[in-house]
């Protein structure tokens, strides 16, 4: 109830705002408004990120390779007996002096519970159990049960299918080491891009949050975990209560609790950890409608604590208001173009014209930040890059703003059913497994080279 009111005052004051533009003033200022001030934040985030560049050349900051505290890694795994195995098997080679593998096998249906009891003798760093069926399902109560057991001062979850270089701790544990740093979040490369437009257009998807994870990061922002490749202090989760049991985005929850208690999240890009990407367009859907879900809920039920947090720093407020404004906006743009459609038909004065030129400026913010991300981090030619920019931002807006007004309606009118919407893995059509030279096995191996060097 408390999420409904939140929301429901929030697209309230915006109709209103909204109203008062259509009728007092020229339309389109409240979406210049918006874009004017998306592309000056972002421009502040690119000045901050060279600026930060320039201070590393000036004087290098070393990485504390001493600092080595133990790691509890913590796999979730729910029907995962055909990723299961070769997960455990990349995760073992990780070169750290100090860590355990926690593998939780969650009320599962198949036979991951088989395979882990099959395995565990060949790994010694391995501990796992099962779950029973009547415990609290998801992922936060997953990880909860397996930190009552977890020896680790820091905590690193990953997915059942990822994939990470033997370097990986090594890389991203200094980064935790600054005593108001919680949490640190590596980068996300989909390891089965090339396999149709959908993983593609989902690897270009983590190029750009990617950038502006960076950004966020460089302005000392609301960085967000992820999900897959998130090392976290163990003083920092305790902090905070451990994860929420009672939301379907266990990762975007504890950053945003995190921050509230003050304390930082970092964002690693050179540090990658690699996953599967959906290929088909159902369980796409299906992840995404989870993740806006997930992500809008966290943002109303902390609204209040948000606001009148001490702890929280006013960079990071800012940073997380200028953020939600990529869920109102789709709401907004909608709202916008129904009105000025509305008047057209009635043969009113109207600006749909201006509304429908702000729309396709609004792609052409984003297909600008796609193109310089995927040059950064996907290291296309120029003119396919152009293309995939332009095919991403299309993809972008017909998955992300359909699913993201639909949410604001369901969570207005319709019960919240915790429906998890769990992502099959082991459906891609490449071998997800790195080797020992670090190559990455992929349908070209020279475009496997490439991006695991990358």
């Amino acid at each position: 109830m408390k999420e409904r009111i939140v929301l429901l005052s929030i697209i309230s004051s915006m109709l209103v705002l909204l109203y008062f533009f259509q009728n007092h003033m020229n339309t389109p200022c409240a979406l210049i408004t918006i874009l004017s001030f998306m592309t000056l934040y972002t421009a502040y985030m690119q000045i901050a990120f060279k600026h930060r560049v320039r201070k590393q050349r000036k004087h290098p900051v070393e990485k504390n390779y001493n600092y080595t505290p133990y790691v509890s890694i913590m796999i979730p795994a729910h029907n995962e007996a055909e990723v299961i195995e070769k997960t455990i098997e990349n995760i073992s080679k990780i070169e750290y002096p100090k860590y355990e593998i926690i593998v939780i096998d969650d009320r599962s249906e198949d036979n991951t519970a088989q395979v882990l009891e099959e395995i565990c003798t060949r790994y010694p760093k391995l501990k796992y159990f099962s779950r029973t069926k009547e415990a609290f399902p998801g992922k936060s109560a997953v990880l909860n049960d397996a930190l009552k057991i977890a020896k680790g001062d820091a905590i690193l979850v990953f997915d059942a299918d990822a994939r990470v270089k033997p370097d990986f701790l090594r890389e991203l544990i200094p980064a935790l080491e600054p005593e108001q740093v919680g949490a640190v979040q590596a980068r996300k490369v989909i390891i089965n891009r090339e396999q149709n437009f959908l993983t593609r257009c989902q690897d270009n998807e983590m190029a750009i949050d990617t950038h502006f994870q960076v950004g966020r990061d460089s302005v000392k922002g609301a960085v967000e975990l992820r999900g897959n490749g998130e090392l976290i202090k163990r003083t920092a989760l305790e902090d905070v209560g451990g994860w929420n049991i009672y939301t379907i985005t266990d990762d975007l929850d504890l950053s945003t609790r995190m921050q509230i208690k003050g304390w930082d999240v970092r964002f690693c890009p050179e540090v990658c950890v690699y996953e599967e990407g959906v290929p088909s367009y159902i369980p796409l859907v299906k992840q995404r409608r989870r993740w806006i879900e997930g992500s809008i809920r966290r943002y109303l039920e902390h609204f209040s604590d948000v606001l009148t947090s001490k702890d929280m720093s006013l960079r990071v407020s800012l940073d997380m208001t200028a953020y939600i404004t990529e869920f109102i906006l789709p709401v907004w743009m909608v709202s916008e173009i129904t009105f000025q459609s509305y008047r057209f038909i009635k043969d009113d004065p109207n600006w749909i014209l201006s509304s429908a030129a702000l729309s396709l400026a609004m792609c052409g913010f984003f297909i600008v930040a796609l193109f310089y991300s995927l040059r950064k981090y996907v290291k296309l030619k120029p003119l396919e890059n152009l293309a995939q920019s332009v095919a991403t931002s299309l993809y972008m807006v017909i998955l992300w703003f359909p699913i993201a007004v639909f949410i604001v309606f369901k969570i207005i009118f319709m019960k919240n059913n915790m429906e998890w919407g769990k992502t099959k893995h082991g459906t891609a059509k490449v071998t997800t497994d790195l080797a020992e030279d670090n190559k990455q096995v992929l349908k070209d191996e020279e475009k496997a080279e490439e991006l695991i060097n990358a």
